[in-house]
Parts: C-alpha cells; sequence; structure tokens
C-alpha cells in the first residue's frame, strides 16, 4: 500500500493567512527555521493506479495538480481518486467535497451520522448529487470493517474506530440531539494487503486505555499534533479555548500524546499540526523533544510503502 501525504496542517495551513504569531511572521520573513505546510490531506492505493483519499481537504486541488500520480490519465475527463474515506465532518477535513463536484463519479464511505450533518443538514453539499449515480455514499457503522474500492489480492481494509463525542462548532444543538454520538469523531486502522496496519487518527480529545490497546495493532500512526499544549491558543489569543475542549489531545504534559503513547512500537508521525505549534520550529526545544520521544513531525509530500 503507498501512503501520500499530500498536505499535514491543521485547518488555515500554515502560515495561516490572518495569523500574525510567532511562526507565522518568521516564516514569512524568512527567518523561520522550518516548512510551510497545506491542510492535512492524506492519499492511498494498493496499486498506484486508483486512489483513496481519507477526508478532503480545502487545499484539495492544489495537492491533486502538484502530484502527477492524482492527475486525469485517459480521455477528456478523468480522475484515479476512485473513493473517500470520512472520518469527520469538521470543515479543514470536507470542504475539499465541493472542490470534487465536477459531474464525477466517485464513493463516499460515512457514518450516517456524519451523512446526516453534511447532506441532510448543509444544502450546499447538494451539488454532489446533481446527477443521477454522481456520488454514492456508502453507510460505514463505529467499529464497523469495510473494504476500499480496489480490486482482488489488492483490497485494503478499514476499521473505523469511535475517539470521541466532538461536533463540528457549526452544528447547532437542537441537530445535535438526532445523531449518535460515536458516529462523528473516528479515526481508521488501514490494513494493507501485505498485512501491515496504518493507524489514522488526526482528531483525538482524549487517549485511554481502549485507544491504546487498538494503537497497539498500528505499524504506522498519522496522529494529531494540532496543538502543543493545552492553553496554545488561549496565551496566544488571551482567550477562546483550550485544546480538549477544541477536540484535540495536546501533544506535551500530562495526558498528552508523547506520554501516553510512549509505549508504542510503531512508526509514530504528526499530523495535523496548527500553525502556533511550536514544534513546526526546527531549531526549537519543542521540537527535539518531540524526535528525541521517538515521533516524527510529517511534512508535505512525503511518501511511504506498506
Amino acid at each position: 500500500m503507498r501512503v501520500k501525504l499530500l498536505g499535514t496542517a491543521a485547518g488555515g495551513a500554515f502560515p495561516q493567512w490572518n495569523c500574525a504569531c510567532n511562526n507565522c511572521r518568521s516564516l514569512r520573513e524568512g527567518t523561520f527555521q522550518g516548512k510551510s505546510r497545506s491542510q492535512l490531506q492524506v492519499a492511498i492505493s494498493s496499486d498506484g493506479n486508483k486512489w483513496v483519499l481519507l477526508n478532503a481537504s480545502p487545499d484539495i486541488r492544489t495537492q491533486i495538480e502538484t502530484d502527477p500520480d492524482l492527475h486525469p490519465r485517459h480521455g477528456p475527463r478523468g480522475t484515479p481518486i476512485s473513493a473517500i474515506v470520512l472520518t469527520t465532518a469538521d470543515l479543514d477535513q470536507i470542504l475539499g467535497l465541493l472542490q470534487l463536484r465536477e459531474f464525477q463519479q466517485f464513493q463516499i464511505y460515512a457514518t450516517a451520522g456524519l451523512q446526516q450533518i453534511i447532506c441532510h443538514d448543509n444544502s450546499m453539499f447538494g451539488m454532489l448529487n446533481r446527477t443521477s449515480g454522481q456520488v454514492s455514499w456508502i453507510e460505514t457503522a463505529p467499529g464497523g470493517t469495510f473494504s476500499l474500492p480496489f480490486n482482488g489480492k489488492a483490497a485494503i481494509r478499514c476499521t473505523s474506530v469511535p475517539v470521541g463525542q466532538h461536533f463540528p462548532a457549526y452544528v447547532p444543538e437542537d441537530r445535535r440531539k438526532n445523531i449518535a454520538r460515536d458516529e462523528v469523531l473516528l479515526g481508521l486502522m488501514i490494513k494493507s494487503p501485505s498485512g501491515q496496519c496504518l493507524g489514522y487518527f488526526p482528531s483525538v480529545p482524549s487517549i485511554d486505555g481502549a485507544l491504546q490497546l487498538t494503537l497497539a495493532g498500528a505499524d504506522v500512526i498519522l496522529f494529531d499534533g494540532t496543538f502543543w499544549s493545552d492553553e496554545e491558543l488561549c496565551r496566544i489569543r488571551g482567550a477562546g479555548e483550550t485544546a480538549r475542549v477544541m477536540g484535540h489531545v495536546p501533544v506535551s504534559g500530562l495526558g498528552g500524546s508523547i506520554e501516553r503513547l510512549s509505549g508504542l512500537k510503531a512508526r509514530k508521525i504528526y499530523v495535523h499540526i496548527n500553525n502556533t505549534n511550536p514544534m513546526l520550529d526546527e531549531s526549537g526545544l519543542e521540537y527535539r523533544e518531540v524526535r528525541e520521544a521517538g515521533w516524527e513531525i510529517a511534512e508535505d509530500g512525503w511518501e511511504f510503502e506498506m
């Protein structure tokens, strides 16, 4: 299985258009010891011909254009992208669906709860179904396993893992009561044809024993690296919500992902990294702490095989 990290940042990318934090300002000035990043986008394939996207980044058009493997190949219209698997309805992970509305057939795997939020509660996503068969929605179940559309021995199996009950901020309270809470925020355990397993967990509010046990079965983990500390945005803005309230366990500190996942033997890679996160600075103490703990910090354009 081939895995492409087309984008690795959290919503807003890095630098973020309206942000003048130390990271963004110094990156624009050319003094930052680190790299810019587009919004998180992962693509997987068992054969290099068909590709499946994990969620749909707002930056997906540019990300497709910068990777020849994802360009149209045959006839006047077409795409090697055959399907999308959704793990959340957060805007920075679904707005790319509207970039893919050009009467192109593909499949979307999502729980009933995510389909309710995206299709039924937001009329703009009706653009995905302007013609019969334009997009096929395939319902997945929390904790359930399903096969992705790769043929024969090249099958890839996914298991949905509920990781919390965090709704996107735009979903009003009266709409939430009719949606199962274990269907709105998920991770994926993706088993490649070789038998190796990729854990994809870009948004995780907390790490309990059950999640630790699940992740122990992964060979490579792409994990929530959004914020360095719980109070990160509060300190920068002077007010606001903590990382955990926003649905992201911090990297550092008591109960952070470095501590809670220290016993895992898998290759561990942080993704969905916010522009304010100090570990983006490759000259900083936070960057060294992450690397010394055995973690990697993902960069746009990384690719590996499993």
